[in-house]
């Protein structure tokens, strides 16, 4: 039973872990959890840990314990004597063996689902919104028509001159989250992620809408423009606001 629970815990749960990953990988949704970019290096270390799960079915059941020579008979007796410290140290390996297997049991069960909105909402303020392209945007380089929530929010941000950028166009998609400072205003909010969802950071986008006509949490495709008012702060000022469903692929990069 020992030698039985340590494979589970080894090769068992590699194997689990790493045909879950295959799976979202063909299916497309493993961009739920990590960049396009790391999709590739995920699956092909499933496909590694799977051979050698594959190849650990050759060896006998307990052999991993063998280490070649006999120790003795005063080794054994004392392997056989029940200490404080070997109890607490299987105690910890069964407490271990049962969170991790929960963990793997539900990546099997529960459907691939993307952050929820309160994730995002927590986190906002959190640091000050510097995503991809920011320096391109602090040389005033870069083409704005390609910019993105995460642009848009390194610009609003970060912009000296943010004249330079009153009237531009924007064509953005994200969900309706409420203004963490404004009672009543709204923001456009998209999480961007560098490596995956443990690093997503929420962007946000003051929008000039009314609050009352979209639910938290409601994606949104928002085309309009930039403004910058009297004070020089920059917002969106929709031209046409379509509720929409949330899209296959709901982060930014």
């Amino acid at each position: 039973m020992r030698a039985l629970g340590t494979r589970w815990l080894g090769i068992g749960l590699a194997t689990f872990v790493s045909i879950v990953t295959l799976g979202l990988g063909f299916t497309g949704r493993l961009t739920l959890y990590i960049s396009p970019e790391s999709v590739w290096f995920a699956c092909a270390a499933a496909v590694v840990t799977l051979l050698g799960a594959i190849w650990s079915c050759t060896l006998p059941l307990g052999d991993e314990a063998d280490h070649g020579h006999d120790h003795g008979t005063a080794h054994d007796d004392a392997d056989a004597a029940p200490t404080p410290r070997r109890a607490l140290a299987a105690a910890g390996a069964v407490t271990g063996g049962i969170l991790a297997t929960g963990v793997v049991a539900a990546a099997l069960v529960l459907p691939p689902a993307s952050l929820s909105v309160e994730l995002a909402m927590s986190r906002v303020g959190e640091q000050t919104a510097l995503f991809a392209g920011s320096d391109d945007v602090t040389l005033g380089i870069a083409d704005t028509s390609t910019f993105g929530v995460g642009d848009w929010a390194s610009v609003f941000a970060t912009a000296t001159n943010t004249a330079a950028y009153d009237g531009a166009s924007v064509s953005l998609v994200g969900f309706v989250t409420p203004d963490a400072v404004k009672d009543g205003e709204v923001n456009l909010t998209r999480m961007v992620i560098t490596h995956c969802v443990i690093d997503a950071q929420p962007a946000t986008l003051p929008v000039d809408v009314d609050a009352s006509a979209y639910d938290t949490g409601q994606w949104v495709e928002v085309t309009g423009t930039v403004k910058t008012d009297a004070d020089g702060k920059l917002s969106i000022v929709p031209t046409e606001v379509v509720a929409i469903d949330e899209p296959g692929d709901p982060y930014e990069y």
